[in-house]
This record gives C-alpha cells, structure tokens and sequence, in this order.
C-alpha cells in the first residue's frame, strides 16, 4: 500500500468520524424540554402532524396555528362534540374539514385510542393535565407512545390555569415553532390578569364569601362545588372567599344543603353547562355560551335558582345571584372569568372594568371564529 492511498484512507476516515461527530452533536443539541407534568421531552426536530388529546384544545391550538388551526391536526376525541356541542357547532360551520378529522375516543380518559393515536403518525400529542384523556398516570399508554416515536407533550390550563396558561402556550410555542404567537397572547393574558390582581393588592377590601355551584342541574342533588383548583383558583384570583375552602380539601366535592341554607354566603355563582338547544329539555341547568341570548341565559339562571331546597338559600334574595360559563375553566381565556367575578364581588373598584370588552378583544386578535352568545347572566335582587 503505498504512502498516496493511506492518505486517502485516513482522510475518508477523518471526514467519517467527524461527519458522525457532527450528527451526534447536532442530536444532543435538540433542545431538552419539560412539560407541566414535570416530564422530560427532546424538542420534535419538525411538528407535521398533531393529535390533541382533547378536542377543546382546539381555541388553544388556533391562538398559534392562525389561519387554519386544523392544518396539522389528523386526529383528536370527540369532548368538544360532547360536553361544548354548540361551540363545537360554531367552529364545524367556520372549519367543515373539522367533521373529517379521525377520533382517537370520547371524553375520558379510558376510551382514547393508543393503537388510533400511533396509526395517525403523528409528531406530538398534546394532552392537558387533569382532563379528559390520558394523565401522566397512565406510563404505559405513555410509554408505547413514546416508543412510536411521539412526543407527548403536557400543558395545563385547567388544574392552575392562572399559574399555568403562560408556561403552557410558551412550551406549545417552542415544539410548534410558533414562539411569536406565543409571546403575543402570553404579554395579553399577563396584562389583563394583573388589571385584576394589582388593584386588589393595593386597594385590600373586604373578600365576601361565595358559594361556587358546579355544572348547576347536572344532578338533582346540591350541592356540587369548586375549591382548591379549577374555578376554585379563578375565584380566589378575583377577590372571593370561597366558602368551600375550609370544606372541600381537593380540587372539587361537595357540601351539603343543610350546611349552605344555614351558612348563606354573600354571592352565589354557578357554573353553566346548559346550552340553547338543551334548555327545555334539561330545565335546571344554566345556559351560556355559544349562540345564547341575554334572556334565554337570565331565565335559566332564575329556573336554577329555583330548585327544591336551594330556592330558599338567603342569597337569591339579595341580588348577588350570577351564572358563569363552566368552560371558562379549561378555555385559554380563563382570565375573562376573573375578570368577570371581580366585578361581581367588588362592583366598586372595578366600575371600569369590562370583561365583555377583554373576551370580545381576545376573539377579534387569536381566534378564527366569531365571538357570539352570552357567556355570563346575573339576576336583580328580589322584590319584598
């Protein structure tokens, strides 16, 4: 072998290893992430195709992908269809694509389809803490995703949306490469909240005491309600103390009637999950939200309140009777609803306030569809 040809041997072998040197770098240096389950996840190299774990993270998902939200979605459960069918309704009539779009399951977490979810091939999964559809409990489902070469990426905007919702759209940035929208609706979502939050730090008033109701006439019992989590926190957040925080040590339970009529609080809120097509047919739920109108939402509110054995709580006599849509609570704009209930519990030093402005703003600037219905009602104090 002469000198000429092992030089060229050991130049190819040079050019080898450093090309390889240069894969294994460009591999370590894919950023490291950690989702709001506290698991680790390596940054997709490119996000072609999306599977939500929940169909409701569909307003979330469009705050970044404008446009077309459904550009990059090939499969999702079918929750919004279930628990939101008339803002599901408004978003089929904008995105008719939407009705062809692969279910992964329904609205729990038992019947997502793994072996659906990795046939769809999807890059991500996106998946929301404490929802309806797979938790970090379930390893194993996890793990095979992961396996399958899927990122699995958790956010949370509903356990601590308040703490959370930032975090959430900035990790959803990164991994969707869309880490300017997410700027864009973080700095909205931060200056909205803190209208509430500063004004409170500095004024100090009294806190009234609320009794929170739960998805009113799901049930014909009483009395469901929110404490340490969900509405529970945005409640706080507004000025609120929520008569169930010394009661209820989770995140949600229950309080008995006989408790509530003899502890009146001073405001009663309850959380809708009627919507217009369903009022007749389910007369004790409120209903808010999509396509409702101002009296349709005020007529069930004043239904609600009339049920056996709560109609005679104190409260309703006094004015402080108000219905808040229930999905405020897993929305992107859970701020609206603080903003909503401050002005509730302290009419005065939020006079100037106006939550249907900020709700109106965040649809014109990070949605595709249009902002249409009542998503709040209150009633007049009695007559004596």
């Amino acid at each position: 072998m002469n000198q000429a040809f092992k030089s060229s041997v050991w130049r190819h072998r040079i050019a080898a290893a450093l090309l390889t040197s240069c894969l294994s770098a460009s591999v370590m240096a894919q950023e490291m992430l950690t989702d709001l389950a506290g698991r680790s996840l390596r940054l997709p190299a490119k996000v072609e195709r999306i599977v939500l774990g929940e169909a409701r993270l569909l307003p979330t998902l469009a705050i970044l992908e404008r446009g077309d939200p459904l550009k990059r979605v090939v499969g999702m459960p079918t929750d919004f269809a279930q628990l939101d069918p008339a803002g599901y309704a408004q978003w089929l009539k904008v995105f008719p694509a939407l009705a062809k779009v692969a279910h992964t399951g329904r609205a729990s977490g038992e019947s997502f389809s793994v072996e659906t979810a990795i046939a769809l091939k999807p890059d991500v999964l996106i998946l929301g803490l404490g929802g309806h559809s797979l938790g970090p409990e379930d390893k194993e489902a996890l793990d095979r995703l992961s396996a399958a070469g899927i990122a699995v990426l958790f956010i949370d905007l509903r356990q601590e949306a308040l703490k959370n919702t930032v975090p959430s759209m900035t990790l959803l940035g990164k991994v969707l490469g869309r880490t300017k929208e997410a700027a864009e609706f973080a700095s909205e979502y931060q200056r909205q909240l803190a209208v509430v939050t500063s004004r409170l730090a500095s004024a100090k008033p009294r806190l009234p005491t609320v009794f929170l109701e739960n998805r009113v006439g799901l049930s014909e019992e009483c009395c469901d309600t929110m404490s340490h989590g969900l509405m529970g926190r945005l409640l706080e957040a507004a000025g609120g103390r929520n008569m169930a925080a010394d009661l209820v040590p989770g995140a949600f339970g229950s309080i008995s009637l006989e408790y509530l009529l003899s502890h009146p609080p001073e405001v009663y809120m309850g959380t809708a999950i009627g919507h217009k097509a369903s009022a007749s047919a389910t007369p004790n739920r409120i209903v808010l939200g999509a396509g409702v109108d101002a009296n349709t939402a005020r007529d069930s509110l004043l239904r609600a309140t009339q049920r056996p054995g709560i109609a005679h709580l104190a409260t309703f006599k006094t004015g402080r009777v108000h219905g808040l849509w229930h999905h405020f609570y897993t929305s992107p704009f859970s701020v609206v609803a603080v903003q909503v209930m401050a002005k509730w519990l302290h009419p005065t030093l939020f006079a100037d306030l106006d939550p249907q402005a900020t709700l109106q703003g965040f649809y014109q600037r990070f949605q595709p569809v249009p902002l249409d219905g009542q998503y709040w009602t209150s009633l007049p104090a009695q007559q004596p």
